[in-house]
């Protein structure tokens, strides 16, 4: 059986924040739209940290644009999810699925 790395949470949230901006988005509004779905601040440097592992592990990609005077001559990173990132996404999306279905009803349902 091959073995499975599983998504965190932030991992998670990170790759389908990329998707919903369509892809080839970079690190402002990346944070800004997770903290905007999570209700709280998620720093700049946690974003990066995360994107970074992501990127190692294939998940992500990024590529830098044109410099900009704006950003004192620096390029923005930009990233956006691999074929091996989505299918992790659905992966995840299935085994969660699969364990929220999977839950005994019970008094104030979770489901």
């Amino acid at each position: 059986m091959k073995d499975q790395n599983f998504l965190g949470e932030l991992e998670l949230m990170i790759l389908l924040a990329i998707l919903r901006l369509e892809n080839e988005t970079y690190g402002v509004p990346l944070a800004r739209e997770l903290s905007a779905v999570r209700g709280r601040d998620v720093s700049l440097g946690s974003v990066y940290a995360s994107v970074d592992r992501l990127e190692i592990k294939g998940l992500v990609k990024s590529k830098l644009g044109e410099s900009t005077p704006e950003r004192g001559g620096r390029a923005k990173r930009y990233f956006s999810v691999t074929a091996e990132g989505l299918r992790a996404v659905q992966t995840t999306r299935r085994v969660l699925t699969g364990l929220w279905k999977s839950l005994p009803s019970r008094e104030g349902d979770l489901a």
